[in-house]
């Protein structure tokens, strides 16, 4: 029998797609499944947006086009940045994916090499540290302690640096915290990269998506001094349109790196479908009423949740800076956070992610998205509570 290459035992699995799996299984036995472990924003895509891409479906924008991105998209994702973020970029370093995941995998594949080490959160994005060892690097944890509100902190990082460091990435606001660098922070986390000659993927999926104040602002590394040049960004329309099924994201890029990505996307996928580029036209060059409305209720739904689980004995939560998880710390309850999730999943028929598929610093915490409705939270909150005073 054939065996598999050992690259395909790097890759990782992504654990809410695993544990929804396991709960659609038990709502197929007749279960009643609330479902808190996707990070999917339970607001349609807007209308406008929608209507973009049947125009362009109906004009017969079925074929393929430029690998890169359409100019127009490219053109508005550049003056998006400087709006945003205030830096001026040209379209030419802008590169159109299928979602925000590419943007990593082309970032490890084009930069690290057998043996290179990537210094990435823990607790972290799970795709971060799976695409590192599937390119051969080696990941290092950077802990994100809970007395610093899981904020990365500049000299964690400076302690993990050797020869061997060729990437670092960030992540603020995070998944799976919510918890947002100060620009301060970022700062020092910039001169450190700058000194040592590290390139950089920033991923700012979740920047609009942060709690201020003001509502919806939170500081970009990519917008620091010095930082475009060794920096890739990441960011893409998931998360602030609602388009998660969409597929679309972007990388910004150093100019040294364009032409890497743009060969990984012709080997990949070949493009993003134009009519799904139309829709993000429209996303970016319309009303931005959609994001605001959408922000506003996760601030509201934040601060009731935050408080609900806060009243369940053994049960602390703090409320997150941003994204739309809540980072719940269940230590006190004196079990395995997988333990934990499996029982309340089984038992009480919540869905929810333990915090060790984060990493090892995510022991004892598990992560809620609330990205549900009021409603499913509060049922969420009572099957929650009720099961942890019948000890689980």
């Amino acid at each position: 029998m054939p065996v598999l290459a050992a690259r395909a035992h790097d890759l990782d699995t992504e654990s809410a797609f695993e544990v929804l799996a396991r709960a659609r299984v038990l709502e197929a036995q007749g279960r009643d499944i609330v479902h808190l472990e996707i990070g999917e924003p339970d607001f349609p895509t807007p209308a406008h947006v929608r209507e973009a891409a049947h125009r362009a479906l109906e004009a017969g924008e079925t074929r393929y086009v430029q690998s890169a991105g359409l100019p127009a998209l490219r053109q508005a994702i550049a003056e998006d940045i400087r709006r945003r973020r205030g830096v001026e970029t040209r379209p030419e370093r802008v590169v159109v994916t299928t979602g925000g995941k590419p943007v990593i995998f082309y970032t490890v594949l084009a930069v690290v090499g057998p043996g290179d080490e990537v210094l990435l959160p823990d607790p972290g994005f799970p795709t971060y540290a799976s695409a590192v060892r599937f390119a051969g690097g080696v990941p290092v944890p950077v802990p994100l302690r809970p007395e610093a509100g899981f904020r990365l902190r500049p000299e964690d990082v400076a302690d993990r640096i050797t020869p061997r460091t060729r990437l670092l990435i960030l992540n603020s606001p995070s998944n799976p915290t919510g918890a947002v660098m100060p620009e301060g922070d970022l700062r020092r986390v910039a001169a450190l990269a700058a000194a040592h000659d590290l390139w950089v993927l920033s991923d700012e999926i979740y920047l609009r998506l942060a709690y201020g104040p003001p509502l919806g602002a939170a500081p970009s590394f990519y917008a620091l001094p010095g930082m475009p040049e060794r920096t890739v960004l990441l960011d893409g329309f998931s998360k602030t349109h609602a388009m998660t099924g969409w597929r679309l994201g972007y990388g910004v890029l150093p100019p040294a790196l364009v032409e890497a990505f743009v060969r990984l996307v012709v080997n990949s996928v070949s493009c993003v479908p134009p009519f799904v580029q139309a829709a993000g036209l429209a996303a970016l060059g319309g009303g931005q009423a959609h994001v605001e409305a959408m922000l506003a209720e996760f601030a509201a739904r934040r601060q009731t949740l935050v408080a609900a689980l806060g009243a369940i004995p053994g049960i602390a939560c703090a409320a997150p800076d941003g994204a739309f998880y809540a980072w719940v710390d269940v230590r006190a309850l004196g079990r395995g956070s997988a333990q934990l999730a499996d029982g309340l999943l089984q038992k009480a028929g919540v869905a929810v992610l333990p915090g060790t598929c984060f990493g090892a610093e995510g022991e004892g915490y598990l992560r809620l998205s609330y990205a549900a409705s009021r409603e499913t939270l509060a049922e969420a909150v009572r099957r929650i509570g009720a099961a942890v005073a019948a000890g689980l």
